[in-house]
């Protein structure tokens, strides 16, 4: 893992401060007991590919670890058929399963290991832990991410894609659509003019109708939340396609309970319409490739989602 990956994560440890390295470990582990030959350590290192294996008891407790600079050590000193116990590490640098993101990152800059074994309160072996895991877990979590106040305002700019990164002129956006009403029997109706705009661009229907789908709902949530003002902007690009739903209304303010199927804020005239089911989030994520939503309370809401083209 290189100096500058690490820097990477490092700036992410604030924004995934809640994460639990019970969340991003890998529960699937390699492990031997301490009676086993340092060999067979050697070679399950090799078929694993692995750098550490933890050495644990019949109670499934940590008891130590063997590393590839042991191997090394036993190589050279002539001790690769004797026990492990021998030459294991048996003062263990290990991460708790409650242990958050800042503290696991600044763990790994402090002791420069490849990995770390995650145990519970009674040092049963829960886990292992590598800053691929953190690297992966936060990509996953950029599919879907919620900010919050100084959060949101330090990432946010509307001239770069939340997901990408990538430069996005504004003004030059291939679609424009401006949401500017409270009928809710006139949501999605952008969603539509601008499916059929790409399928005039040329995009597959199976694409435009995901966009289709997950603008539509989003829409909605414009129309019913926000006052009905908002916009949707659509950058068309050579691998993929840039939507933005942006509205200045009253913002989400628990994502985790938005996300679950079946919530909803919805006032009941609106549910007697056939509205506000709970399912608006969960089908744009269902149907983006990737989304992200950047929201506060009283301060609106912009959603962004990219879908990505199939291109021969």
């Amino acid at each position: 893992m290189s100096i500058e990956l690490s820097c990477k994560l490092s700036k992410y440890a604030h924004i995934f401060e809640d994460l639990k390295a019970e969340e991003i470990m890998t529960k699937q582990v390699s492990t031997l007991t301490a009676d086993k030959k340092i060999s067979q350590a050697k070679e399950m290192m090799k078929i694993k590919k692995i750098s550490g294996i933890p050495i644990i008891n019949k109670e499934n407790k940590l008891i130590g670890i063997i590393s590839i600079e042991d191997i090394i050590k036993a190589l050279e000193t002539n001790k690769i058929e004797e026990k492990i116990e021998k030459i294991m590490t048996k003062e263990v640098i290990s991460l708790k399963k409650s242990d958050n993101l800042p503290s696991i990152i600044q763990k790994f800059d402090m002791y420069k290991f490849g990995r770390f074994p995650v145990v519970d309160e009674n040092n049963f072996l829960c886990g292992i832990l590598t800053k691929v895991d953190i690297l992966h877990k936060i990509l996953d979590k950029f599919n879907l991410i919620y900010l919050h106040d100084k959060k949101r305002d330090s990432i946010l700019n509307r001239d770069l894609s939340l997901i990408t990164g990538e430069k996005l002129d504004i003004e030059k956006a291939e679609f424009r659509h401006r949401i500017d009403t409270t009928n809710i029997s006139k949501a999605g109706e952008g969603a539509a003019i601008l499916k059929n705009f790409l399928i005039k661009k040329g995009i597959d229907s199976e694409t435009a109708r995901k966009v289709g789908i997950a603008v539509y709902e989003a829409e909605t949530n414009v129309v019913i939340h926000s006052m009905g003002e908002g916009e949707i902007l659509c950058f068309i690009k050579k691998d993929k396609i840039i939507v933005r739903v942006i509205d200045n209304g009253v913002g989400i303010e628990n994502l985790d309970q938005a996300m679950k199927e079946g919530f909803s804020t919805a006032p009941d005239y609106i549910r007697e319409l056939g509205f506000g089911a709970g399912m608006g989030i969960p089908n744009m994520k269902r149907f983006a490739d990737k989304l992200v939503i950047l929201s506060e309370k009283n301060s609106g809401t912009q959603v962004e989602f990219v879908f990505f083209l199939n291109n021969k």
